[in-house]
């Protein structure tokens, strides 16, 4: 008898074997079958069955691991991730032909299933069709009525400058981290636009405001979002960092949502203060219109995104600035003489300086390309068929445009990887802008506020090289490293700033 049961037990243990093997061997084609490149859609790495290219790509150094495959694979080419296909745009050629010249081809954002969680297709940054048109136009118009790249924001940006300056000048020239002082500095210029108040460094709320964006833009770019995004049904259960994620944007959301109930206790729309008032007085406005997108739940979704717009890329750039500057101090002279022989001591700089500073001009687009603050910029997706460098890229394909590729290449630089003020000088020493400078990427989805990183950009360094003279501490070199999200920032550092 006992001989019965264990014929019948290998039996059925040989059974659920071969079972097992049939459906894996069953997904695995059935997954190629699917997911199996078209002779005409552009070439890439093989792909793992099920998880694609996930673990293909360096998610620590992504720019660079995308900028490597293109070496291999050509400028244009295609990653799989997940059950998901991206192609990834490699050098300034490239990158104008698809976002310019095709540039309806791939208007809209892709749907990211974490993000989704979160925006649910509102804001002006990730939102597409007439949300995005809507949005993005009354963005603009509002911000440049309230003085968005005009004049009009100097005294704003200088304002803020002095309180920045007089936390550097505190330490006396002894080490310090910059970070959350330039990251208040610039968020506080946007708060103004958006909310029409600052608010002080030592505020416990706005400082949480601050590490919240900054903790949201690395994770978004980590392998683990990643695995979210391509199997949202499978991990959103799970324990994980999605979840604190997921907890800080609703917490950043309920913060947004404050200031807006205290806007609403003394609003007057004959008088509108700010972008949110502008915008309340838009809700009124089309109330009733079918195809009105203004709502409050829209608007906070604006507000975020205008914040990430208008001060992270910003305050980054000017701590990769400051870094710069002491690993280079003899180009931060040349930076100081110049402020010294065309404004001097006796008043803050203006955008009027800035056609007589190309030294300093040149410095910052330096810092900027050397920052490489956006390396991926952001997904698109088509809308339709493209034909792309003899490749047809189908319809709801996601479109990477590695700006790495451009801000680096070898055949736009003469140092690509040197930091080089002289790339952006003629012979006579006069400013010119590569056609290549591309950071803020280009096309209809150009960064909304480019205008408004520029205009701070010149203010803010102008006045630290005027006011100050950076190095790092003794014995200690500067880590040029970067540390990867969707933003590419420096390693926290600690510098001396001495007043001049």
């Amino acid at each position: 008898m006992n001989s019965v049961f264990s014929a019948i037990g290998s039996f059925v243990d040989c059974d659920v074997k071969s079972l097992l093997l049939f459906i894996a061997v069953f997904l695995i084609t059935a997954d190629y079958i699917k997911n199996r490149r078209q002779a005409s859609f552009p070439p890439g790495p093989w792909a793992w069955p099920i998880v694609g290219n996930i673990f293909t790509v360096d998610h620590r150094r992504t720019h660079e691991s995308l900028t490597q495959l293109a070496e291999k694979y050509g400028d244009v080419y295609s990653l799989r991730m997940g059950q998901e296909w991206v192609v990834v745009l490699n050098r300034y050629e490239v990158l104008k032909e698809a976002l310019v010249n095709q540039g309806d081809s791939v208007a809209d954002r892709p749907v990211l299933p974490l993000l989704d969680r979160t925006i649910h297709g509102l804001g002006v940054i990730f939102s597409n069709g007439n949300i995005w048109k809507q949005q993005r136009r009354f963005a603009l118009s509002t911000l440049k009525y309230f003085g968005f790249g005009k004049k009009s924001l100097e005294p704003v940006i200088l304002d803020e400058f002095t309180f920045c300056a007089k936390h550097f000048s505190s330490f006396e020239g002894k080490p310090f981290d910059p970070q959350k002082v330039i990251s208040n500095m610039v968020s506080n210029v946007i708060c103004s636009l958006v909310f029409g108040h600052r608010f002080e460094y030592t505020d416990e709320r706005f400082m949480r405001l601050i590490r919240w964006f900054e903790q949201s833009l690395q994770f978004e770019v980590s392998l683990w979002a990643q695995l979210y995004n391509s199997f949202p049904r499978l991990v959103n259960p799970l324990p994980g960092p999605h979840n604190t994620h997921i907890r800080i944007a609703n917490a950043t959301k309920d913060f947004i949502r404050e200031e807006l109930e205290e806007h609403k206790k003394n609003w007057d729309p004959s008088d509108p203060r700010d972008y949110i008032d502008c915008y309340l007085k838009e809700i009124q406005m089309c109330k009733g219109q079918a195809d009105s997108t203004f709502d409050e739940e829209n608007l906070i979704i604006c507000v975020w995104d205008l914040f990430v717009a208008g001060s992270e890329t910003t305050s980054t750039t000017l701590r990769w600035a400051l870094l710069y500057m002491a690993k280079y101090p003899e180009i931060q002279a040349k930076v100081q003489d110049e402020i010294d022989r065309v404004i001097g001591q006796s008043r803050q700089p203006s955008m009027d300086d800035r056609a007589k500073l190309p030294y300093t001009d040149a410095v910052i687009h330096e810092c900027m390309r050397m920052g490489n603050i956006a390396p991926l910029g952001l997904p698109h997706i088509t809308i339709r068929d493209m034909q792309l460098c003899g490749y047809t890229v189908p319809k709801g394909v996601v479109v990477v445009p590695n700006l790495t590729s451009v801000l680096v290449d070898k055949n736009e630089w003469a140092t690509p990887l040197t930091f080089n003020p002289g790339h952006f000088l003629n012979e006579e020493g006069k400013f010119v802008k590569p056609t290549a400078f591309i950071p803020f990427s280009a096309g209809k989805r150009l960064c909304l506020g480019e205008t408004l990183a520029k205009m701070e950009l010149f203010l803010f360094f102008t006045s630290f090289m005027q006011r100050f003279t950076f190095c790092m501490p003794p014995g200690v070199k500067p880590m040029m490293e970067p540390r990867f999200g969707i933003t590419l920032a420096p390693h926290p550092y600690k510098i001396c700033a001495t007043s001049r």
